[in-house]
C-alpha cells in the first residue's frame, strides 16, 4: 500500500517477510531480485541490493528476536529505488557506530554486514535500544540518488502491515504538499483483504488527485467517492509549520496525536464510515509547537506507545519512528498503519 518518505517521494509496500530461520534470507533476496528486475536496476546495482538484503536478513537470523523485514518500492519523479526496512524486538545494539564498522562483530565472526550495508546503500538509518530492539532502513536507488526534499515542512513517512495470513493490506497512508502545509492521510478500509485494500486505494487516489487544501474538504471528497466500496475510516491532517497550526478532520477509528515537550494531545475523529455514514464532517484547528511530532495510526495499533521510551529516536527519520511504534504497539490480528511527521531537522536551511 502507498506511503511516503519525504514530500515529493512515494512508496509502495511490496512484501513483509517474517525472519524466523535461515530460509528467510533466500526469500528476501529473491523478492528483492524480482523488484529490481521490475525497476530495471543495472546488473551491478541489483547485485549490491542482493548483498544488502542478504546481510540484513542474515544478521536478523543470527542475532534478532521476533524479526521482520519489509521490502518496498520508492519513487521520486522518474527515479526509482528499493527500500529495505528491518525490525526486531531485541536484544538491541549498545554501540551502533562501532557495530557499523567493517570487521566488528558481537559474535566473534568477521563483522562485514553493517559496514557493507552502510557502504552500498544510497541512504541508511538505524536506531537501537538495548533490550527493546533495533530498526534499520536502507534505500538503494537504481541510478543516482535524487535530491532529498528538506525545509520548513519537515519530514513525514508511514508504513502499513497486513493482518497475519493476508498478502494485501486494507490500511493505507499518503502525504502530499498543499502550499506551505503538508497534508497527511491515514485510511483503514472496512474489514480485511482485497475489498478493504480496494477502499483504501481509492481513498489514496482521491486524496492525491484533490486540489483541496483543507482537511475537511479533502475528507468530504473521499467520502463522496468511496460509495462504491465497502467504505473506510479516514483521517486527514494539514500541518503548517510556519504558521504553527494543525487542522484535522476524521471519520471512524483513526487515532491522531501531537507530541510536544513530552506531552500528548489527542486529535478527535467523529463516528462514521467514509463512503457510507457521515452525518457530519467537522474540521478542528490546533496549535502546532515548533518541536511537535504528529503520529496518526489505525486501530490496528494500540495507543499505549510512548516516544519517551526510546532515547535518541527523534533525531532519526520519521520512518524509523513509525516502524518503532508499529513494532511495539501494532497487533497481528488486524491490518495496521502508522504515519509520522517530524519537525525540520536542526541545521537544515529552510
Amino acid at each position: 500500500m502507498a506511503g511516503a518518505l519525504d514530500d515529493g517521494q512515494r512508496t509502495e509496500d511490496a512484501a513483509w517477510i517474517r525472519v524466523e530461520d535461515p530460509s528467510a534470507a533466500g526469500a528476501a533476496r529473491r523478492t528483492a531480485a524480482e523488484l529490481a528486475a521490475d525497476l530495471a536496476f543495472p546488473e551491478v546495482r541489483a547485485a549490491e541490493l542482493a548483498i544488502v538484503v542478504t546481510e540484513i536478513a542474515t544478521n536478523l537470523v543470527k542475532h534478532a528476536e521476533q524479526a521482520s523485514l519489509l521490502l518496498r518500492v520508492v519513487r521520486a519523479g522518474e527515479a526509482a529505488g528499493i527500500e529495505v526496512l528491518a525490525v526486531d524486538g531485541g536484544p538491541g545494539l549498545r554501540d551502533v557506530p562501532t557495530a557499523s564498522v567493517d570487521g566488528v562483530s558481537s559474535t566473534g565472526t568477521l563483522g562485514l554486514g553493517m559496514g557493507a550495508i552502510s557502504r552500498l546503500s544510497s541512504r541508511w538509518d538505524v536506531h537501537s535500544v538495548p533490550g527493546r530492539g533495533t530498526v534499520l532502513a536502507a534505500v538503494l536507488w537504481a541510478g543516482p540518488a535524487p535530491e532529498q526534499p528538506r525545509g520548513g515542512a519537515g519530514e513525514a513517512a508511514g508504513l502499513t502491515r497486513p493482518i497475519t495470513g493476508e498478502e494485501v493490506c486494507g490500511d493505507a497512508v499518503a502525504v502530499r504538499r498543499a502550499g506551505d502545509a503538508s497534508l497527511l492521510l491515514v485510511v483503514d478500509g472496512l474489514g480485511h483483504g482485497p475489498l478493504a485494500e480496494r477502499a483504501a486505494s481509492e481513498a489514496v487516489r482521491v486524496f492525491r488527485a484533490s486540489s483541496a487544501t483543507a482537511p475537511g474538504a479533502v475528507l468530504a471528497e473521499v467520502h463522496r467517492e468511496l460509495g462504491h466500496t465497502r467504505g473506510a475510516a479516514v483521517a486527514v491532517a494539514a500541518l503548517d509549520r510556519a504558521a504553527g497550526t494543525l487542522r484535522y478532520a476524521g471519520l471512524g477509528n483513526i487515532a491522531g496525536t501531537v507530541v510536544s515537550d513530552g506531552r500528548r494531545s489527542g486529535l478527535v475523529s467523529l463516528p462514521g464510515i467514509a463512503g457510507h455514514n457521515a452525518r457530519s464532517l467537522r474540521e478542528s484547528e490546533h496549535l502546532l509547537p515548533p518541536d511537535a511530532v504528529v503520529v496518526m495510526h489505525s486501530d490496528g495499533v494500540r495507543e499505549r506507545w510512548d516516544l519517551g521510551d526510546y532515547p535518541g529516536l527523534l533525531v532519526h527519520g520519521p520512518l524509523l519512528v513509525a516502524a518503532t511504534v508499529l513494532r511495539d504497539a501494532g497487533g497481528r490480528r488486524d491490518d495496521a498503519s502508522v504515519l509520522v511527521a517530524l519537525p525540520p531537522r536542526r541545521g537544515v536551511e529552510e
